[in-house]
């Protein structure tokens, strides 16, 4: 028995032989490898950021834009070590600016073994990025060690009452901080490629959806956020993306309208005054047509 303790959830049992919280079993399974040009701008730049999504979740957020994959019922393509190194070499082939493992903490173990292989055999040529929900294990961090070059968490809620609503994951921003102390000792203040000024190579970028009606949580958010963390250590995204057609099938009616320009700016006030650098979004980004589709072939490179 290899029991699985790769999250906070703490499953502790073989996914050999039963599913975890997160619907996978141990087999590594990917729905799409391919260029994206819809991350912030110094992760997706000029040609795109090479993206991995993983199927499964640890979370089951109720406004989730990746609900087709990420529930364990998706179909995904299960690669060995090999072949997912061949497909991550093809990828930096194609051109992009990094590796981005979206959804990737419960394979953390086997991308741990795959990306140590590859620095050893002089295979990795750009940036890694490890794309998260911020619900993350300390421990589970440090394997990482020396592995990614840029965090990009998020960090989605203050309250644990809103975290355990939407999330099922009630202690969410104390393990989501924690989280985010560890990467930040990793990799330290942010910086830019020196011969790309505008492309990010190393460093922690988190992201913020502002949600329907809970401002006043991103705003307690941010400012706990700042006490905890030095804000010009890390950049960081505040997302008025918002879709609610993904929230349509959900219970809370509040996650069924956008957010409105009032909520999304005075969290975009509250996160300058608080002396956070990064990114802020055009309300049009609202919009499914930026997220990729999982029903076409998973491998477009």
């Amino acid at each position: 028995m290899n029991p699985c303790n790769l999250c906070p959830r703490k499953c502790n049992i073989d996914r050999s032989q039963s599913l975890g919280f997160c619907g996978e079993s141990e087999a590594l399974s990917v729905a799409r490898i391919a260029p994206h040009f819809f991350e912030e701008p110094p992760i997706s730049y000029k040609k795109g950021s090479g993206t991995v999504f993983f199927t499964g979740c640890n979370l089951r957020c109720e406004f989730c834009q990746n609900k087709a994959i990420s529930r364990g019922n998706a179909e995904g393509k299960i690669y060995k070590k090999s072949e997912l190194i061949d497909a991550l070499c093809s990828l930096q082939e194609s051109g992009v600016h990094n590796i981005n493992l979206v959804t990737p903490t419960h394979f953390a173990d086997k991308i741990a073994d795959i990306l140590s292989d590859m620095k050893s055999r002089g295979l990795l040529k750009v940036p890694t990025v490890y794309n998260t929900s911020g619900y993350e294990s300390v421990e589970t961090l440090r394997m990482l060690d020396g592995l990614i070059d840029i965090y990009m968490p998020d960090l989605k809620y203050f309250s644990s009452e809103l975290s355990e609503k939407y999330s099922h994951a009630p202690n969410y921003f104390e393990v989501a901080i924690e989280a985010i102390r560890e990467m930040l000792r990793q990799r330290g203040k942010y910086k830019y490629n020196e011969s790309e000024p505008k492309l990010l190579s190393s460093g922690v970028l988190i992201r913020h959806l502002v949600l329907p009606s809970h401002r006043k949580d991103s705003i307690e958010l941010l400012s706990r956020l700042a006490e905890l963390i030095n804000p010009s250590d890390v950049l960081l995204s505040v997302m008025s993306q918002y879709t609610p057609e993904f929230a349509l099938d959900s219970k809370y009616s509040e996650l069924h309208r956008r957010i409105t320009s009032f909520e999304y700016t005075t969290v975009c006030d509250k996160a300058s005054e608080l002396g956070f650098n990064g990114f802020t979004q055009a309300k049009e980004s609202a919009s499914a047509r930026y997220t990729p589709d999982f029903a076409k072939n998973n491998n477009d490179i």
